[in-house]
């Protein structure tokens, strides 16, 4: 009788419905604050622009969007270059994804190229300038060398510059485009009906 006793003794301890309840645990992680994009949101929408100066002529457009409620910048541009005298018609195109992962600029853009290559810049924005400056990455050009650079020029307009430097090289302009805003798609009209 005792056994039985000592024994509903300790299961009273042991049974959660006999013992103490104990609270779950809960866990909270805290989410870094949202970054600072405002001296680039003037950027956000969709842009197209044309090369100016030397040939060869191209076409480009240029996208930037906000994601994951923005806390990246994605950027989207395509470049479709005219035949020449010695090169084909061409198009090339990249994405980038922009990041603030400290608590102030510079900010990251990872580059995704239809090309192959995977870079990486820092971009700073001073005023009516954005700078890229060409920071290595996972894939880059061996030994080459890339910035870019955008100049607002009023509300509805950009001048970009790319510059390449081969290896051991100076850097030489790759292109110079103008780029206005793209006015948005009107919908089809509709059909006259008899």
């Amino acid at each position: 009788m005792k056994r039985i006793g000592v024994g509903l003794l300790l299961l009273s301890f042991c049974s959660p419905t006999f013992g103490k309840h104990k609270e779950p645990s809960t866990y909270t992680i805290p989410v870094p604050p949202r970054p600072d994009f405002s001296p680039l949101a003037w950027l956000v929408g969709n842009w197209t622009g044309q090369t100016t100066g030397v040939s060869p002529r191209g076409e480009l457009r240029l996208s930037v969007s906000y994601a994951l409620h923005k806390r990246i910048m994605i950027f989207r541009e395509s470049i479709s270059w005219q035949a020449t005298k010695t090169a084909p018609a061409t198009q090339e195109s990249w994405m980038g994804i922009l990041t603030e992962p400290h608590p102030r600029p510079p900010y990251i853009l990872q580059t995704y190229s239809s090309t192959g290559f995977l870079t990486l810049y820092e971009v700073t924005a001073d005023g009516p300038d954005i700078r890229f400056n060409f920071s290595g990455g996972l894939r880059p050009p061996s030994g080459w060398l890339f910035r870019r650079s955008i100049e607002r020029a009023g509300d509805s307009g950009f001048i970009e510059a790319v510059q390449v430097a081969p290896p051991g090289r100076p850097f030489f302009d790759y292109y110079k485009a103008r780029f206005t805003r793209a006015l948005p798609s009107q919908p089809a009209p509709a059909a006259a009906s008899r």
